[in-house]
C-alpha cells in the first residue's frame, strides 16, 4: 500500500512539476544553508586550529602586564630579564626550551628596495619552540648571539619584498641604518590565527637587537618569553608552575596580583574554537527558520491540492478505499515532496562548500551527522505540515466531495 501510495505521489508531483518545484524551493533553500553554513564553521574552526598549532607544539606565553595587544606594557609593569630564562630552566622540571623575545617594527633596506616590518631579538631556540623550518641557510650560532653579532634570518614576505627570486644568504641589508648579514630564510607559515602574515619578520641575536635595533644596552628588554613544554606533558600544570616562579622572582605578595600572564596555546585554540563553534551553531539555527518556511509552503500547496482533488478523493471513498488509505496518499505525497526537496538541497551545499572553501582558503570539512540530519529535518517537515491537509482529505464526505465542483 505505502509503495502505491508512493507512485501516486510520483504521478502527481510529475503532473505538475513546475508548481512542485517552487513548493519545494524554501525546503532546498533551508537544507543547503545549513550545511553551507555549518561546513564553512568547521572548516574556520579547523583552519584556527592549525593555525595556532602552527605558533608551536605545547606552547606557553608568557607576557609583561594583563592585557595583550598594543599598549600592554604600561611604565610601571617591568620587563623580563634573561636571567628569567634560565630561572624557568631550572625550575620549572616540565620546560624543555625557553626563548626570549623582544620585538619593534622597523624599516629593512636592500639597494633599492625597501619593507617596513617586525624585528624580532631572540635566541636559536625560537625556531624550535615555534615550529619555524628553515628554506635555506642557517640559524646564528650560539657564539653570535652572545657577541651581538649583526646576523639575521629573513621570512619568506620579506625575502621576496628586498630579493624577489633570488637567494640572500651571505647578503647584508639595512635595519635602522644598521648593517646585518642574511644568514638563513625562514619557510613560509602563512598567517597566524589572529590574521597576521607570520612571514613578514626579520630574526637576528638578541644581543645585538638589544645594542644596536632597539637602542638599550640593558638586559632587561625582554618583552616575551616563549616557553615549550616537554612532549605528554600538562600544559595547565606547567603554566601553574610558570606563574609561581615568577611572582616569586617578581617579588609578589600573596594578596597582589599578577603583574605578567601566561597562557598556552591549547587554551587559545580551544577558545576560538568554542567560538567558531558557537557562530556555526547561531548561523545554522538563522537558516533553518528557511526549513520552517518550507514546510508552511508544502502545507499550503497540499490544501490546494486537496481542493483541486476534491472529486477524486470522493471518487475513491465512494468504491470503497479507507480513510486511512486517503491519508497515507496525501502524507506520502508531502513526504515526497519533502524529501526530495532535501536531496537537492544537499546537491547544492556541496557545490557551494566546494567553491566558498576555496574562494576563502578554508579546509573542506564536511559534517555527515548534519547532512543526514538535515536530510531527516527535511522528511520529518513533511510528516508535520503534510498531516493537516492529508487528515483533511481523509475525513472528507464522499457525497458532499462527489458534489464538489
Amino acid at each position: 500500500m505505502i509503495w502505491s501510495a508512493f507512485l501516486l505521489a510520483i504521478r502527481e508531483i510529475r503532473r505538475n512539476l513546475m508548481r512542485a518545484s517552487l513548493t519545494v524551493l524554501g525546503i532546498i533553500i533551508g537544507v543547503a544553508a545549513v550545511i553551507t553554513m555549518v561546513t564553512l564553521g568547521n572548516g574556520a574552526t579547523e583552519m584556527i586550529r592549525a593555525q595556532v598549532s602552527s605558533l608551536g607544539s605545547n606552547l606557553v606565553m608568557v607576557r609583561p602586564g594583563q592585557r595583550m595587544g598594543p599598549g600592554q606594557q604600561g611604565g610601571l609593569t617591568p620587563s623580563f630579564k634573561e636571567d628569567d630564562v634560565k630561572a624557568l630552566l631550572e625550575g620549572v622540571a616540565s620546560i624543555r626550551a625557553v626563548a626570549p623575545v623582544s620585538q619593534r617594527s622597523s624599516a629593512v633596506n636592500y639597494m633599492a628596495e625597501g619593507q617596513y616590518t617586525q624585528v624580532t631579538g631572540t635566541s636559536a631556540n625560537y625556531l624550535e619552540i615555534g615550529n619555524w623550518q628553515l628554506a635555506e641557510g642557517r640559524i646564528f650560532y650560539e657564539n653570535e648571539e652572545k657577541a651581538g653579532r649583526l646576523v639575521c634570518v629573513l621570512g619568506q614576505t620579506v625575502k621576496k619584498a628586498l630579493f624577489s627570486n633570488t637567494s640572500p644568504v651571505g647578503e647584508k641589508i639595512r635595519l635602522r641604518g644598521v648593517s646585518c648579514e642574511v644568514i638563513g630564510v625562514l619557510a613560509s607559515k602563512g598567517q597566524s590565527a589572529m590574521g597576521q602574515d607570520q612571514d613578514d619578520t626579520v630574526i637576528m641575536p638578541l644581543r645585538a637587537f638589544q645594542r644596536r635595533i632597539a637602542g638599550r644596552r640593558s638586559r632587561q628588554d625582554v618583552g616575551t618569553l616563549m616557553v615549550s613544554i616537554h612532549d605528554g606533558l600538562s600544559t595547565d600544570k606547567a603554566v601553574k608552575d610558570i606563574t609561581a616562579l615568577l611572582r616569586e622572582r617578581r617579588g609578589l605578595a600573596p594578596n597582589e596580583v599578577d603583574n605578567f600572564s601566561v597562557f598556552g596555546t591549547k587554551q587559545i585554540a580551544e577558545t576560538l574554537s568554542s567560538t567558531t563553534r558557537i557562530l556555526t551553531a547561531l548561523l545554522g539555527a538563522v537558516a533553518a527558520v528557511s526549513l520552517l518556511v518550507g514546510g508552511i509552503g508544502i502545507m499550503n500547496i497540499m490544501l490546494v491540492s486537496v481542493t483541486e482533488r476534491t472529486r477524486e478523493i470522493g471518487t475513491r471513498l465512494a468504491i470503497g478505499a479507507l480513510e486511512n488509505e486517503v491519508l497515507l496518499q496525501f502524507l506520502v505525497e508531502a513526504v515526497a515532496l519533502s524529501s526530495f526537496g532535501g536531496l537537492a538541497g544537499i546537491a547544492l551545499a556541496l557545490v557551494a562548500s566546494l567553491i566558498l572553501t576555496s574562494v576563502m582558503s578554508l579546509p573542506l570539512v564536511l559534517s555527515p551527522t548534519i547532512i543526514l540530519l538535515s536530510f531527516g529535518v527535511s522528511a520529518g517537515i513533511g510528516v508535520l505540515f503534510g498531516f493537516v491537509p492529508a487528515r483533511r482529505a481523509a475525513r472528507l464526505d464522499p457525497i458532499e466531495a462527489l458534489r464538489h465542483e
